[in-house]
């Protein structure tokens, strides 16, 4: 890999990210969109699809221009190989989740701040797998990188496949709340939540690095938390609600 690395942007973004998370745990409030959306105008929300296309773009537009500007020689290192990884996930996220999306009007101040985040994240580990990391010549064959991919890849597809289960629950126009059922939603309020936090734990392992190990800590803190807030919604809403059913880890949490 390139040796001219500054250390400190690294540590920097990794701390910003840690300490993210522990702030979204100390203030315990739900992000103020989807269901916790307050009163809604035409002025400070923009349609569900289009914020989310816009939100999640910087995390494949930045990782996949750095990629771009690399040369051939470096295609398959293994820093590479993994921020692919991180492109695909957030293909799918901008092109592909958010364009199905049938959310409520997401609020513009909201979609500034996941904005800078993505824009920040993206920026970090790419930075950090392109001109930082230092792996072996077999690092394709270490536990850490077989593990961490196929926790990737299952922690991808949960999330895709709850997608698609919540994306079946209205009609076009719809903006009611309905019972998820199938997949792990029978055993979690959040499966989707539980998914991509999979996904990050297995890029943390995957990369070994700091960077991966922050983004994987924030999306622990702030989906987690999100999943608990589901779950309360889920149970006040709906007097039929599946009550074996957990928050985010199944027949524990």
């Amino acid at each position: 890999m390139p040796v001219h690395c500054q250390q400190s942007p690294v540590l920097a973004g990794s701390a910003a990210l840690a300490a993210m998370g522990a702030l979204i745990l100390y203030l315990r409030e739900p992000s103020g969109y989807g269901k916790y959306t307050g009163s809604v105008t035409a002025a400070t929300h923009l349609p569900a699809r289009a914020a989310w296309f816009l939100q999640e773009l910087p995390s494949f537009v930045v990782p996949a221009g750095m990629l771009l500007g690399q040369t051939r020689a470096l295609l398959g290192a293994p820093g590479v190989v993994l921020l692919g990884l991180f492109c695909a996930h957030y293909f799918h996220r901008t092109f592909i989740y958010a364009l199905l999306s049938k959310g409520r009007p997401f609020p513009i101040g909201i979609l500034i701040k996941g904005f800078v985040f993505c824009m920040g994240n993206g920026f970090l580990q790419s930075y950090y797998l392109i001109y930082c990391a230092d792996y072996p010549a077999e690092w394709y064959t270490d536990i850490r990188f077989i593990l961490g991919v196929f926790l990737f890849i299952l922690g991808m597809g949960i999330n895709i496949h709850s997608d698609y289960i919540l994306y079946q629950l209205r009609k076009p126009g719809e903006i009611i709340y309905k019972i998820p059922q199938g997949g792990l939603f029978t055993y979690v309020s959040g499966a989707n939540f539980l998914g991509e936090i999979i996904e990050w734990i297995g890029f943390a392992l995957a990369t070994w690095s700091l960077p991966g190990l922050a983004f994987a800590f924030f999306s622990l803190c702030f989906l987690g938390l999100r999943a608990f807030h589901h779950h309360r919604f889920y149970l006040k809403i709906f007097e039929d609600y599946p009550k074996f059913r957990k928050a985010l880890i199944p027949f524990i949490f």
